[in-house]
Protein backbone atom coordinates (compact mmCIF):
# COMPACT_ATOMS: atom_id res chain seq x y z
CA UNK A 1 0.00 0.00 0.00
CA UNK A 2 1.37 3.57 -0.96
CA UNK A 3 -0.26 6.57 -0.38
CA UNK A 4 0.21 10.62 -1.16
CA UNK A 5 -1.43 12.29 1.40
CA UNK A 6 -1.69 15.87 0.06
CA UNK A 7 -2.53 19.22 1.79
CA UNK A 8 -3.18 18.10 5.07
CA UNK A 9 -2.13 19.70 8.47
CA UNK A 10 0.11 17.45 10.40
CA UNK A 11 -0.16 17.21 14.16
CA UNK A 12 2.49 16.90 16.79
CA UNK A 13 2.49 16.91 20.40
CA UNK A 14 4.17 20.47 20.46
CA UNK A 15 3.00 23.24 18.50
CA UNK A 16 0.33 24.19 16.40
CA UNK A 17 -0.38 21.60 13.30
CA UNK A 18 1.56 22.20 10.09
CA UNK A 19 1.00 22.00 6.48
CA UNK A 20 2.73 19.37 4.36
CA UNK A 21 2.41 16.06 1.90
CA UNK A 22 2.91 12.23 4.18
CA UNK A 23 4.25 10.33 1.68
CA UNK A 24 3.94 6.37 2.55
CA UNK A 25 4.99 3.48 0.95
CA UNK A 26 5.61 0.22 1.84
CA UNK A 27 3.89 1.03 5.31
CA UNK A 28 6.55 3.87 6.00
CA UNK A 29 6.86 7.27 5.94
CA UNK A 30 8.94 7.70 3.04
CA UNK A 31 8.64 11.76 3.20
CA UNK A 32 7.18 14.76 4.64
CA UNK A 33 7.41 18.15 3.11
CA UNK A 34 5.86 20.77 1.17
CA UNK A 35 4.64 19.67 -2.84
CA UNK A 36 5.62 16.59 -2.77
CA UNK A 37 4.85 14.68 -6.03
CA UNK A 38 3.35 10.96 -5.93
CA UNK A 39 5.65 8.42 -7.56
CA UNK A 40 4.20 6.19 -10.37
CA UNK A 41 1.15 4.03 -8.99
CA UNK A 42 1.00 5.86 -5.29
CA UNK A 43 -2.92 6.53 -4.51
CA UNK A 44 -3.45 10.43 -3.89
CA UNK A 45 -5.14 11.15 -0.76
CA UNK A 46 -6.80 14.85 -0.76
CA UNK A 47 -6.27 16.29 3.14
CA UNK A 48 -6.91 19.87 2.03
CA UNK A 49 -8.50 21.23 5.34
CA UNK A 50 -7.86 18.20 7.78
CA UNK A 51 -5.65 17.13 9.89
CA UNK A 52 -3.21 14.47 9.50
CA UNK A 53 -1.89 13.17 13.57
CA UNK A 54 -0.40 10.02 15.11
CA UNK A 55 -3.11 7.73 15.83
CA UNK A 56 -4.45 7.19 19.18
CA UNK A 57 -3.87 4.85 21.71
CA UNK A 58 -6.15 4.24 24.68
CA UNK A 59 -4.97 2.64 27.89
CA UNK A 60 -8.17 1.41 29.63
CA UNK A 61 -10.97 -0.12 27.75
CA UNK A 62 -12.82 -3.12 28.79
CA UNK A 63 -13.60 -5.83 26.29
CA UNK A 64 -15.21 -8.22 28.07
CA UNK A 65 -13.65 -11.82 26.99
CA UNK A 66 -13.47 -14.27 28.35
CA UNK A 67 -17.02 -14.38 29.70
CA UNK A 68 -18.94 -11.33 28.66
CA UNK A 69 -18.95 -11.56 25.33
CA UNK A 70 -22.60 -10.90 24.48
CA UNK A 71 -21.58 -6.94 25.75
CA UNK A 72 -18.43 -7.09 24.12
CA UNK A 73 -15.54 -8.77 22.15
CA UNK A 74 -12.21 -8.46 21.22
CA UNK A 75 -13.23 -8.75 17.50
CA UNK A 76 -15.74 -6.06 18.28
CA UNK A 77 -13.90 -3.63 20.46
CA UNK A 78 -11.25 -3.38 18.05
CA UNK A 79 -13.24 -2.56 15.22
CA UNK A 80 -14.83 -0.08 17.31
CA UNK A 81 -10.95 1.60 18.29
CA UNK A 82 -10.51 1.96 14.52
CA UNK A 83 -13.34 3.66 13.86
CA UNK A 84 -12.24 6.33 16.58
CA UNK A 85 -9.24 6.07 15.17
CA UNK A 86 -7.64 4.40 17.60
CA UNK A 87 -4.73 1.91 16.97
CA UNK A 88 -3.59 -0.09 20.10
CA UNK A 89 -5.39 -0.46 23.66
CA UNK A 90 -4.99 -1.90 26.55
CA UNK A 91 -7.53 -4.08 28.19
CA UNK A 92 -8.58 -4.46 31.89
CA UNK A 93 -8.97 -7.81 33.62
CA UNK A 94 -12.26 -7.64 35.19
CA UNK A 95 -13.35 -10.37 32.40
CA UNK A 96 -14.63 -13.63 34.02
CA UNK A 97 -12.60 -15.59 34.28
CA UNK A 98 -10.12 -12.60 35.42
CA UNK A 99 -6.81 -12.06 33.79
CA UNK A 100 -4.95 -13.45 37.07
CA UNK A 101 -2.71 -15.70 35.28
CA UNK A 102 -0.19 -16.45 32.81
CA UNK A 103 -3.24 -19.08 31.30
CA UNK A 104 -5.74 -16.35 31.02
CA UNK A 105 -3.16 -13.67 29.60
CA UNK A 106 -2.17 -15.37 26.79
CA UNK A 107 -5.56 -17.15 25.79
CA UNK A 108 -6.49 -13.56 25.76
CA UNK A 109 -3.27 -12.63 23.61
CA UNK A 110 -4.01 -15.58 21.14
CA UNK A 111 -7.58 -14.82 20.81
CA UNK A 112 -6.29 -11.20 19.84
CA UNK A 113 -3.89 -12.13 17.56
CA UNK A 114 -5.93 -13.98 15.64
CA UNK A 115 -9.21 -11.62 15.09
CA UNK A 116 -7.68 -8.34 15.92
CA UNK A 117 -6.01 -5.75 13.40
CA UNK A 118 -4.23 -4.00 15.70
CA UNK A 119 -2.04 -4.37 18.95
CA UNK A 120 -3.65 -5.40 21.77
CA UNK A 121 -2.21 -5.30 25.52
CA UNK A 122 -3.38 -6.30 28.73
CA UNK A 123 -3.02 -5.47 32.27
CA UNK A 124 -3.18 -8.15 34.75
CA UNK A 125 -4.75 -8.25 38.14
CA UNK A 126 -2.93 -7.53 41.34
CA UNK A 127 -4.92 -10.23 43.78
CA UNK A 128 -6.08 -13.72 43.07
CA UNK A 129 -9.64 -13.85 41.71
CA UNK A 130 -9.98 -9.87 41.96
CA UNK A 131 -10.44 -10.71 45.38
CA UNK A 132 -8.18 -7.96 47.32
CA UNK A 133 -6.35 -10.83 49.00
CA UNK A 134 -3.54 -13.02 48.11
CA UNK A 135 -1.43 -11.98 44.91
CA UNK A 136 -2.25 -12.96 41.77
CA UNK A 137 0.33 -14.64 39.65
CA UNK A 138 2.25 -11.83 38.98
CA UNK A 139 5.43 -13.30 37.63
CA UNK A 140 4.06 -15.54 35.01
CA UNK A 141 1.89 -12.84 33.21
CA UNK A 142 5.35 -10.16 33.41
CA UNK A 143 6.72 -13.08 31.30
CA UNK A 144 4.04 -12.62 28.90
CA UNK A 145 4.47 -9.00 28.81
CA UNK A 146 1.91 -7.86 31.12
CA UNK A 147 3.70 -4.79 32.96
CA UNK A 148 0.29 -2.85 34.00
CA UNK A 149 -1.37 -4.48 37.42
CA UNK A 150 -4.84 -3.23 38.67
CA UNK A 151 -8.27 -4.93 40.26
CA UNK A 152 -10.00 -2.49 38.34
CA UNK A 153 -13.49 -1.97 38.44
CA UNK A 154 -12.56 -2.08 42.49
CA UNK A 155 -9.69 -1.12 44.48
CA UNK A 156 -7.56 -3.65 46.76
CA UNK A 157 -9.13 -2.93 50.13
CA UNK A 158 -6.38 -4.70 52.31
CA UNK A 159 -3.81 -1.29 52.36
CA UNK A 160 -1.18 -4.21 53.23
CA UNK A 161 -2.01 -6.76 50.14
CA UNK A 162 -1.39 -3.81 47.90
CA UNK A 163 1.90 -2.62 49.68
CA UNK A 164 3.15 -6.06 49.41
CA UNK A 165 2.23 -6.60 45.53
CA UNK A 166 3.78 -2.91 45.24
CA UNK A 167 6.94 -4.12 46.95
CA UNK A 168 7.26 -7.51 45.05
CA UNK A 169 6.70 -5.99 41.46
CA UNK A 170 8.03 -3.29 41.55
CA UNK A 171 11.52 -4.75 41.02
CA UNK A 172 9.92 -6.16 37.76
CA UNK A 173 9.39 -2.69 36.04
CA UNK A 174 5.97 -3.31 36.95
CA UNK A 175 3.58 -0.44 37.62
CA UNK A 176 -0.25 -0.35 39.12
CA UNK A 177 -3.27 0.92 37.73
CA UNK A 178 -5.71 1.96 40.60
CA UNK A 179 -9.54 2.20 40.76
CA UNK A 180 -9.73 4.64 43.36
CA UNK A 181 -12.97 4.21 46.15
CA UNK A 182 -13.69 3.31 49.48
CA UNK A 183 -16.35 0.90 49.23
CA UNK A 184 -18.01 1.57 52.69
CA UNK A 185 -18.57 5.09 51.65
CA UNK A 186 -20.14 4.72 47.93
CA UNK A 187 -23.18 3.19 48.44
CA UNK A 188 -24.47 1.93 45.22
CA UNK A 189 -22.18 3.45 43.16
CA UNK A 190 -25.07 4.93 41.29
CA UNK A 191 -24.78 8.61 40.87
CA UNK A 192 -22.47 11.77 42.65
CA UNK A 193 -23.84 12.30 45.99
CA UNK A 194 -25.47 15.76 46.13
CA UNK A 195 -27.87 17.96 45.13
CA UNK A 196 -29.13 15.67 42.03
CA UNK A 197 -29.09 12.31 43.90
CA UNK A 198 -31.02 14.05 46.61
CA UNK A 199 -33.48 15.38 43.90
CA UNK A 200 -34.26 11.93 42.41
CA UNK A 201 -34.67 10.03 45.62
CA UNK A 202 -31.28 8.19 45.17
CA UNK A 203 -28.51 7.54 47.70
CA UNK A 204 -25.52 8.79 46.37
CA UNK A 205 -21.65 8.08 46.49
CA UNK A 206 -19.20 11.20 47.99
CA UNK A 207 -16.31 12.20 45.65
CA UNK A 208 -14.68 11.65 49.19
CA UNK A 209 -14.85 7.82 48.76
CA UNK A 210 -12.63 8.77 45.18
CA UNK A 211 -10.01 10.66 46.95
CA UNK A 212 -9.69 8.84 50.65
CA UNK A 213 -8.34 5.93 48.36
CA UNK A 214 -6.42 7.85 45.52
CA UNK A 215 -4.22 9.73 48.59
CA UNK A 216 -3.83 6.42 50.30
CA UNK A 217 -2.60 4.50 47.05
CA UNK A 218 -0.41 7.05 45.85
CA UNK A 219 1.04 7.41 50.02
CA UNK A 220 1.93 3.32 49.33
CA UNK A 221 3.67 4.14 46.25
CA UNK A 222 5.37 6.40 47.95
CA UNK A 223 6.50 4.63 50.86
CA UNK A 224 7.67 1.97 48.26
CA UNK A 225 9.63 3.54 45.36
CA UNK A 226 6.38 1.91 42.72
CA UNK A 227 4.80 3.51 40.32
CA UNK A 228 0.90 3.86 40.37
CA UNK A 229 -1.34 5.20 38.03
CA UNK A 230 -4.69 6.78 39.11
CA UNK A 231 -7.49 5.68 36.59
CA UNK A 232 -10.66 8.15 35.70
CA UNK A 233 -10.25 10.94 37.65
CA UNK A 234 -13.82 12.07 38.27
CA UNK A 235 -13.38 15.20 41.28
CA UNK A 236 -11.54 18.56 41.61
CA UNK A 237 -9.83 17.62 44.88
CA UNK A 238 -8.88 14.13 43.41
CA UNK A 239 -7.52 16.64 40.54
CA UNK A 240 -5.47 18.63 43.05
CA UNK A 241 -4.29 15.58 45.02
CA UNK A 242 -2.35 13.89 42.06
CA UNK A 243 -0.88 16.99 41.53
CA UNK A 244 0.14 17.83 45.33
CA UNK A 245 1.87 14.50 44.97
CA UNK A 246 3.63 14.73 41.88
CA UNK A 247 4.96 18.61 43.48
CA UNK A 248 6.69 16.14 45.88
CA UNK A 249 7.98 13.81 43.92
CA UNK A 250 5.67 10.97 43.90
CA UNK A 251 6.14 8.56 41.11
CA UNK A 252 2.34 9.40 40.01
CA UNK A 253 0.72 9.69 36.80
CA UNK A 254 -2.97 9.65 36.17
CA UNK A 255 -5.81 9.57 33.39
CA UNK A 256 -8.77 11.58 32.91
CA UNK A 257 -11.90 9.93 30.38
CA UNK A 258 -13.87 12.39 28.06
CA UNK A 259 -17.23 11.66 29.50
CA UNK A 260 -15.70 13.53 33.12
CA UNK A 261 -14.94 16.28 31.03
CA UNK A 262 -17.95 16.69 29.42
CA UNK A 263 -20.79 16.06 31.00
CA UNK A 264 -21.86 16.03 34.97
CA UNK A 265 -24.68 15.41 37.24
CA UNK A 266 -27.23 18.24 35.82
CA UNK A 267 -27.15 15.83 32.46
CA UNK A 268 -28.71 12.86 34.37
CA UNK A 269 -32.26 14.33 33.75
CA UNK A 270 -34.64 11.26 34.32
CA UNK A 271 -32.90 8.85 35.73
CA UNK A 272 -30.92 8.36 31.90
CA UNK A 273 -28.51 5.44 32.72
CA UNK A 274 -26.90 6.84 29.57
CA UNK A 275 -24.95 9.11 32.10
CA UNK A 276 -24.31 6.46 35.09
CA UNK A 277 -20.82 5.15 35.70
CA UNK A 278 -18.16 4.43 38.20
CA UNK A 279 -16.81 6.83 39.27
CA UNK A 280 -20.06 9.01 38.82
CA UNK A 281 -20.19 12.29 36.75
CA UNK A 282 -19.64 15.02 39.30
CA UNK A 283 -20.46 18.49 39.31
CA UNK A 284 -19.99 21.73 36.67
CA UNK A 285 -16.90 22.80 38.96
CA UNK A 286 -14.98 19.30 38.66
CA UNK A 287 -15.57 19.76 34.54
CA UNK A 288 -13.81 23.00 35.08
CA UNK A 289 -10.69 21.59 37.17
CA UNK A 290 -10.21 18.30 35.24
CA UNK A 291 -10.14 20.25 32.26
CA UNK A 292 -7.60 22.71 34.00
CA UNK A 293 -5.52 19.77 34.85
CA UNK A 294 -5.56 18.19 31.51
CA UNK A 295 -4.33 21.48 30.28
CA UNK A 296 -1.46 22.10 33.11
CA UNK A 297 -0.57 18.60 32.27
CA UNK A 298 -1.35 16.99 35.55
CA UNK A 299 -3.21 14.94 33.66
CA UNK A 300 -0.85 12.22 31.90
CA UNK A 301 -3.28 10.84 29.54
CA UNK A 302 -7.02 10.76 28.53
CA UNK A 303 -8.40 7.36 28.58
CA UNK A 304 -12.09 6.18 27.33
CA UNK A 305 -12.75 3.52 30.30
CA UNK A 306 -14.61 2.20 27.46
CA UNK A 307 -17.70 -0.26 29.01
CA UNK A 308 -20.15 -2.18 27.12
CA UNK A 309 -22.96 -2.93 28.26
CA UNK A 310 -26.33 -4.68 26.72
CA UNK A 311 -29.20 -2.69 25.99
CA UNK A 312 -31.62 -4.85 28.69
CA UNK A 313 -28.98 -4.06 31.00
CA UNK A 314 -29.01 -0.10 30.77
CA UNK A 315 -32.75 -0.09 30.41
CA UNK A 316 -32.79 -1.44 34.03
CA UNK A 317 -34.02 1.21 37.04
CA UNK A 318 -31.13 3.42 37.32
CA UNK A 319 -29.65 2.10 40.36
CA UNK A 320 -29.91 -1.70 38.91
CA UNK A 321 -28.50 -0.79 35.71
CA UNK A 322 -24.89 -1.30 35.41
CA UNK A 323 -22.10 1.22 35.29
CA UNK A 324 -20.12 2.16 32.29
CA UNK A 325 -20.37 3.69 28.85
CA UNK A 326 -18.85 2.85 25.35
CA UNK A 327 -16.38 5.21 24.24
CA UNK A 328 -13.93 4.19 21.67
CA UNK A 329 -15.38 4.91 18.76
CA UNK A 330 -17.19 9.01 20.32
CA UNK A 331 -13.49 9.98 22.63
CA UNK A 332 -11.69 12.15 19.70
CA UNK A 333 -15.17 13.02 17.82
CA UNK A 334 -16.58 14.37 20.92
CA UNK A 335 -13.05 16.03 22.32
CA UNK A 336 -12.47 17.54 19.57
CA UNK A 337 -16.29 18.96 19.44
CA UNK A 338 -16.42 20.04 22.65
CA UNK A 339 -12.85 21.46 23.02
CA UNK A 340 -10.87 22.01 20.33
CA UNK A 341 -13.70 23.50 17.82
CA UNK A 342 -14.35 25.29 20.83
CA UNK A 343 -10.94 26.66 21.29
CA UNK A 344 -10.23 24.96 24.61
CA UNK A 345 -7.14 23.49 23.64
CA UNK A 346 -5.29 22.27 20.55
CA UNK A 347 -4.30 19.13 18.66
CA UNK A 348 -0.84 19.35 20.26
CA UNK A 349 -3.16 18.32 23.93
CA UNK A 350 -4.60 15.76 21.55
CA UNK A 351 -1.63 14.05 20.22
CA UNK A 352 0.20 14.25 23.39
CA UNK A 353 -2.26 12.82 25.91
CA UNK A 354 -4.38 10.81 23.92
CA UNK A 355 -1.35 8.78 21.64
CA UNK A 356 1.97 9.87 22.75
CA UNK A 357 1.84 9.52 26.86
CA UNK A 358 -0.52 6.04 26.71
CA UNK A 359 2.29 4.47 24.68
CA UNK A 360 5.09 5.82 27.00
CA UNK A 361 2.73 4.31 29.76
CA UNK A 362 2.97 0.81 28.51
CA UNK A 363 6.43 1.50 27.90
CA UNK A 364 6.02 1.49 23.71
CA UNK A 365 7.58 4.27 21.37
CA UNK A 366 4.57 7.11 20.26
CA UNK A 367 4.26 7.32 16.86
CA UNK A 368 4.56 10.53 14.77
CA UNK A 369 4.15 11.57 11.32
CA UNK A 370 7.48 11.58 10.57
CA UNK A 371 10.28 10.73 7.56
CA UNK A 372 11.80 6.79 8.57
CA UNK A 373 8.83 6.53 10.88
CA UNK A 374 6.09 3.41 10.89
CA UNK A 375 2.65 4.99 9.35
CA UNK A 376 0.47 5.05 12.01
CA UNK A 377 -1.89 7.68 11.36
CA UNK A 378 -5.29 9.52 10.95
CA UNK A 379 -7.20 11.92 8.78
CA UNK A 380 -9.36 13.84 10.45
CA UNK A 381 -11.58 16.06 9.24
CA UNK A 382 -12.78 19.58 11.10
CA UNK A 383 -15.60 20.37 9.19
CA UNK A 384 -17.11 16.69 8.78
CA UNK A 385 -19.92 15.37 10.71
CA UNK A 386 -20.67 12.04 12.68
CA UNK A 387 -23.93 10.87 13.94
CA UNK A 388 -23.21 8.03 16.54
CA UNK A 389 -26.36 6.15 15.11
CA UNK A 390 -26.40 1.94 16.01
CA UNK A 391 -25.66 1.83 12.20
CA UNK A 392 -22.66 3.87 12.57
CA UNK A 393 -21.02 2.12 15.64
CA UNK A 394 -19.13 -0.81 15.78
CA UNK A 395 -18.81 -2.06 19.24
CA UNK A 396 -21.38 -4.70 19.95
CA UNK A 397 -22.93 -2.38 22.50
CA UNK A 398 -24.06 1.23 22.25
CA UNK A 399 -24.75 2.87 25.73
CA UNK A 400 -23.08 5.76 25.35
CA UNK A 401 -24.54 9.60 25.92
CA UNK A 402 -24.11 10.69 22.57
CA UNK A 403 -26.15 7.86 20.58
CA UNK A 404 -28.05 9.14 17.91
CA UNK A 405 -26.72 12.23 18.20
CA UNK A 406 -24.54 14.49 15.44
CA UNK A 407 -21.14 15.83 16.37
CA UNK A 408 -18.47 18.46 14.47
CA UNK A 409 -15.68 16.10 13.27
CA UNK A 410 -15.04 13.13 11.42
CA UNK A 411 -12.66 10.63 11.32
CA UNK A 412 -11.84 9.90 7.09
CA UNK A 413 -9.05 7.84 7.17
CA UNK A 414 -7.40 5.53 9.33
CA UNK A 415 -3.44 3.72 8.63
CA UNK A 416 -1.12 1.37 10.25
CA UNK A 417 1.83 -0.09 8.33
CA UNK A 418 0.59 -0.83 5.18
CA UNK A 419 -3.12 -1.23 5.56
CA UNK A 420 -5.79 1.20 5.33
CA UNK A 421 -8.07 0.00 8.15
CA UNK A 422 -10.63 2.36 7.85
CA UNK A 423 -11.44 4.79 5.05
CA UNK A 424 -14.67 6.80 4.69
Amino acid sequence: MSLLIKGGEIAREEGAPVRGDVLVENGVIKAVGQNLEAPEGVREVDADGKIVAPAMFDAHVHFREPGQEHKEDIAHGTEAAINGGVTGVVMMPNTSPVIDSAAVVGAVLDKARQVSRIPVYTSGCITKGRTGEGLAGIDGMRNLGVVMLTDDGDPVANPAVLKNAMEYATSFGMFFASHCEVPELSGPRALNEGKVSYQLGIKGSPACSEEICMDRDIRLAHATGAHVHIQHVSSAIGMKTVRWWKERGAKVTAEVAPHHLIFNEEDIGEYDTHYKMNPPLRTLEDNAALLEGLKEGVFDLIATDHAPHGEFEKGQDFVSAPNGITGLETALVSLHDRFIAAGEFGWDLIVKRYSAEPRRLMGLDPVAVEEGKSAELVVFDPAGETTFSRDFMRSKSVNTPFLNQTLKGRVDLVVRGSEVLLER
